[in-house]
C-alpha cells in the first residue's frame, strides 16, 4: 500500500468519525490534507469520500426508512416528515449549486479561515449548549414544516468549511425549540439528501479529472468512512442525550487553535 493510499485511509477514518458530529468533517479533512501534503483534483476527495458516511447512516436507519416508505401512502404524519426533510434540504441544494465554484476554489483553499471558523463555531456551540432552553419538540416526526425550512437555512451556513453541517442544523434546531436528541436525529435524516446531492453534483463536475489512482484512494477512504460512520451514528444520540455538545465544542476550539499554530509555524 503506497503512501497516498494510507493517507486516503486516514482521511476516510477522519471523515467517518467527524461527519455526524458538530465539528466539521470538511474542516478536518482539509486541514489534515494541508499538513499531510495531500491534494485531490478539484478537492473532490473531501466530497466523494462522503459516500462511505452516506451508506453508513443508511445502513443504520434502513429499518426506519423502510417503515417510513411503507407508511407514506396512508400516514399524513409520514408524508409531512418526508416533506419537512425535502423542504429543509432545498436551500442548501440551491445555494450549493450556485456557489459551488467559489466554495471549492476559494473557501476550501483558506486554511486560516477554516481554523477561525472552527474556533468561532466552537464558542457558539458551547454557549448554546449551556443555555437553559425549554424544548417544544422532542420527536423529529412532529417537526412542523416552517421549523424544518428554518433549520435548512441554518444548514446553508455550512457552505463555509469549518462551520459543520451537523453543527449548524443542530444549533438552529436547538434555538428554535428542539431538544438535543431530536435535533441530532433530524440532522441525521437531513444529511441523507444533502450529502447524496453534494456527492452526485461533485462527481458530475469532476469525474473527468479523476485518474485511476484517485479512484483507488477514494475507495479506500470510502471503506474507512463507512466503518467509522456506523460506529458514530449508533452511539451519538445516546451520548448527546446524556452529555450534550460541550465535548465537541471544546474539540473544535482545540483543533482550530492547533491549526492556526501549525500554519504559523510551518505554513
Amino acid at each position: 500500500m503506497d503512501e497516498t493510499t494510507i493517507v486516503g485511509a486516514l482521511l476516510g477514518l477522519i471523515e467517518g468519525l467527524t461527519e455526524f458530529v458538530p465539528v466539521s468533517s470538511t474542516a478536518h479533512l482539509l486541514l489534515a490534507g494541508h499538513f499531510l501534503g495531500f491534494t485531490s483534483p478539484g478537492n473532490s476527495f473531501e466530497v466523494l469520500v462522503q459516500l462511505g458516511a452516506i451508506l453508513a447512516i443508511l445502513s443504520v436507519y434502513v429499518g426506519r426508512l423502510w417503515k417510513l416508505a411503507l407508511d407514506l401512502p396512508s400516514s399524513p404524519k409520514a408524508r409531512r416528515f418526508v416533506g419537512a426533510i425535502l423542504l429543509a434540504f432545498l436551500p442548501a441544494a440551491v445555494i450549493g449549486a450556485m456557489a459551488h465554484g467559489f466554495i471549492k476554489s476559494v473557501l476550501f483553499e483558506s486554511p486560516a479561515l477554516i481554523c477561525c471558523v472552527l474556533i468561532g463555531g466552537g464558542l457558539i456551540l458551547l454557549l448554546v449548549d449551556r443555555m437553559k432552553l425549554t424544548p417544544r419538540y422532542t420527536d423529529v416526526m412532529d417537526y412542523p414544516l416552517p421549523l424544518a425550512f428554518k433549520i435548512g437555512l441554518f444548514q446553508c451556513l455550512a457552505m463555509v468549511p469549518g462551520t459543520s453541517r451537523s453543527g449548524a442544523t443542530i444549533v438552529g434546531a436547538l434555538l428554535m425549540g428542539a431538544d438535543k436528541r431530536s435535533a441530532a436525529e433530524f440532522s441525521f435524516f437531513l444529511a441523507m439528501p444533502t450529502m447524496a446531492g453534494a456527492f452526485a453534483f461533485d462527481l458530475y463536475k469532476n469525474y473527468d479529472k479523476l485518474a485511476y489512482d484517485d479512484v483507488v484512494t477514494i475507495a479506500v477512504g470510502f471503506v474507512m468512512a463507512f466503518i467509522a460512520g456506523v460506529i458514530v451514528v449508533r452511539s451519538l444520540l445516546d451520548f448527546v442525550s446524556r452529555h450534550g455538545f460541550a465535548l465537541f465544542a471544546w474539540w473544535r476550539i482545540v483543533v482550530g487553535a492547533a491549526g492556526l499554530a501549525g500554519l504559523w509555524l510551518v505554513g
